[in-house]
This record gives C-alpha cells, sequence and structure tokens, in this order.
C-alpha cells in the first residue's frame, strides 16, 4: 500500500522522467526552443527521415510565426493574416520534403507532395528523364502516378507501350485518355512509330521464312509489300488488325511530319489485306485504309486537290433526312479540318458557315466558327455568320473588333 502521505507523480512529471531524446533536450536547455527545433529538422534530414520532416518543418513554422505549436482546430479559423502567413510556410515545407523525396527517386510519393500545392513540374521532369524501370513493380506506380494522375502522360503512355504492349495502351487512351488535345496527340504518334515498328520486323520475318530477298534497309511498308501479293494471300496478316484499324482511325490527328508519313505507311498495308480483314469505319472514312490514305497524303502535301474533292464529295454525298443530327454534320467537320491543315482557311470558313452554323461549339471536333473567322481574318463572315446564329456576342465583338482592325 502506498503511503497516502506520499503525493502521486502528475502525468507531466512521469513523462519527462520517461527516457526522450537526450540530444534534443540538450540543445532545449542549453540553446532554447529555435536551436533544438532547428537540430530536429537536420537529424530528420540526415535520416532521410522525409514524412517526419514535413511534422518538423511546420513546427518550425508554427514557432516562428508565434502560433501555437500544437494545432488545435482547423487552420482556416485561425486569424486571416496568421493563416496566410502559415500557408505560405506549409507550401514551402511541402515543396522541400517533395523534392527529397524525388532526389531520393520516391516519384509516387512525391507526386503527393508537388500534387498537394499544384506544381506537377518538378515531378514531370523527373519521370521524362528517368529510364524505363526493369522491376514490374516499380513500373506499374510510376504509369499511374505518370499517365493516369497526369503528372507526365506522354511518358506514362510511353511505358504502357513498351511494358504491355499496343492492346493495352490503346485501351488506356481509349478509356483514360489525357483530355490535352495536344498530349493526346503526341500518345497517338508513340503508337504511330510503335505499330509501324513492329509491322516492319514482321513482314521482313516472314519474307525471311518464305527464302525471297529483303528490301534494303530502312526500306518503308510500301517498298516491303510491292509486288508481293503472296503476303496476303490466304487472308494472311502480320499485325493485329484492330490495332492497325484503330491507329489509322486516330492517326488523323497526328501533327508531326514524320508521324505522318508512318500512318501513311500503316494505310499502304492495310488496303492491301483481304476485305474480309477491312473493317468498316463511320463517314466520311468509310473505307478506313483508302479513306485515310487520301487524307494523310495530303498532310503531308501529296494530291492535295484530290484529297478536297475526294471528302467534298462525301459532304455532297450524306443523307438529308439526317440534317440535325451533330453526327450527320461530322464529314463536313473532317473537310474543315483538312481545309485548316492544307492551308485553304477561306474555304473552311465557307464550309463551317454553310453546314455547322446549328452544332454547339462544344460537339465540335474541328475549330468553332467564331475561331475560324478570326483565324482567316473573316470577321466580316463572322458577323453574317451571327446573324443567322441569332448570336449578338459574337455579332458585337466580329462588328468592334473589325473595327479596331481599321486604319484611322
Amino acid at each position: 500500500m502506498k503511503d497516502p502521505k506520499t503525493p502521486e507523480p502528475s502525468p507531466a512529471a512521469t513523462a519527462v522522467a520517461e527516457p526522450g531524446f537526450p540530444d534534443l533536450d540538450a540543445r532545449l536547455d542549453g540553446g532554447g526552443p529555435a536551436e533544438a527545433i532547428d537540430r530536429l529538422v537536420a537529424d530528420l534530414e540526415r535520416d532521410g527521415n522525409y514524412r517526419l520532416l514535413l511534422d518538423a518543418l511546420l513546427l518550425k513554422a508554427r514557432h516562428e510565426l508565434g502560433l501555437p505549436l500544437i494545432q488545435v482546430g482547423r487552420y482556416a479559423d485561425l486569424p486571416e493574416a496568421d493563416r496566410l502567413r502559415f500557408e505560405e510556410r506549409y507550401v514551402e515545407a511541402l515543396r522541400h520534403v517533395g523534392s527529397r523525396f524525388l532526389a531520393a527517386g520516391e516519384i509516387p510519393t512525391a507526386w503527393a507532395y508537388f500534387q498537394a500545392i499544384g506544381e506537377p513540374g518538378p515531378v514531370a521532369e523527373a519521370l521524362a528523364a528517368l529510364p524505363t524501370p526493369d522491376d514490374p513493380d516499380r513500373i506499374g506506380p510510376l504509369i499511374d502516378v505518370a499517365f493516369h494522375q497526369g503528372a507526365n502522360p506522354t511518358r506514362g503512355f510511353e511505358w504502357i507501350l513498351r511494358s504491355y504492349g499496343p492492346c493495352p495502351a490503346i485501351t488506356a487512351l481509349e478509356q483514360s485518355g489525357p483530355a490535352d488535345p495536344a498530349v493526346r496527340t503526341a500518345c497517338v504518334e508513340r503508337l504511330i512509330r510503335h505499330l509501324h515498328e513492329s509491322l516492319v520486323d514482321n513482314i521482313r520475318a516472314d519474307v525471311t521464312r518464305r527464302g525471297q530477298p529483303q528490301a534494303a534497309a530502312g526500306a518503308g511498308i510500301a517498298e516491303l509489300i510491292a509486288g508481293r501479293d503472296w503476303l496476303f494471300s490466304d487472308d494472311a496478316y502480320h499485325t493485329d488488325v484492330s490495332h492497325l484499324t484503330t491507329v489509322v482511325r486516330w492517326s488523323a490527328t497526328a501533327a508531326d511530319p514524320e508521324a505522318l508519313r508512318l500512318a501513311l505507311d500503316l494505310t499502304e498495308y492495310g488496303r492491301r489485306l483481304s476485305p474480309r480483314l477491312q473493317y468498316d469505319s463511320a463517314p466520311p472514312f468509310e473505307r478506313t485504309f483508302e479513306d485515310h490514305n487520301v487524307y494523310l497524303k495530303a498532310l503531308t502535301g501529296r494530291d492535295v486537290d484530290a484529297a478536297v474533292a475526294h471528302f467534298r464529295a462525301k459532304l455532297d454525298e450524306r443523307d438529308p433526312s439526317e440534317d440535325g443530327d451533330v453526327q450527320s454534320t461530322i464529314p463536313a467537320q473532317v473537310l474543315v479540318n483538312l481545309l485548316m491543315r492544307v492551308g485553304r482557311q477561306d474555304e473552311a470558313v465557307e464550309v463551317a458557315t454553310e453546314h455547322l452554323l446549328d452544332v454547339p461549339d462544344g460537339l465540335l471536333a474541328c475549330p468553332s466558327i467564331a475561331e475560324l473567322c478570326q483565324r482567316s481574318g473573316r470577321l466580316d463572315r463572322l458577323a453574317a455568320a451571327a446573324v443567322r446564329m441569332k448570336n449578338p456576342v459574337h455579332y458585337l465583338a466580329a462588328r468592334i473588333q473589325a473595327g479596331e482592325a481599321e486604319p484611322s
């Protein structure tokens, strides 16, 4: 039984009596709180304990700002001046700790810190510079951060393609592809290059297997298959035809000249396949490989007049009974895109104002009428179109901008 005259030790006294952190105690007793906190920060940096480092940096910030060292309640409840000063230090701490994780090669962990402060740049750069990991357990989280979470979608897509092949890459681009058209185009161009390289290898392997002479090194697909109908006998093919069809369909969005040339080469192969292996598409690309061949030739500077005439004819062939259906305007949108890409802006404005006035801008797969008129300098056409569209905003903008452009 305890002596009733002996007082019970307080919880605080018990806590102090427990073995603690002697070095920090010495710093606190000898140099005060600021020195002890600095020592804690330095120790955590040295040991690579970056998760606790964030807490230590926030402790340092609270101490230097004169705030309670142990937060109770929400930061939003602090006086505005204190909250703003603390938020600035909080961002600095997250940036600092994220940088330490990056330097340690822990990119997925670093991403959580940089994402929290809206600064994806450092992680995007680290992903771009990172060689493709051999460890399958490591590549998965990196792909998730890069592609699915958007830290560096083109790099993530490249890893999907290299590590898992075209089928998962196509599925990823279809189901969770990047919203940014430029980034999506870059992914499509990587897919074009991958499929072209693979198809060339497969064709050459078939030629070797048959004991036939090889084409010169560096020959394209069109050269490899020229005069060799036997490559396609008995419905033969050298790549997954569904993959080929999808990539060719997407290739119209490509911008890089080399990617366009390779995509055109893919259509040359597709055209030679057995009709039983060629899938129909929606207008104006009903004959997938033939129609894309015409379109891509124009984008590479070949037979432009023929391509424009080809797709104008497609537009004229549409069923008038389908007018009013947005899907029925796709041939016009395709023609507008083609005309813009081959430098025929005035013609693009003409087609758009004739066929696309009733299509909301958000449903267009080509530039809006306002953008087309702005880019072509045809603000008079925009004003006229705005009257027909009953759009006073476009009308007034066109009139004002046209007036400002006139010499005074």
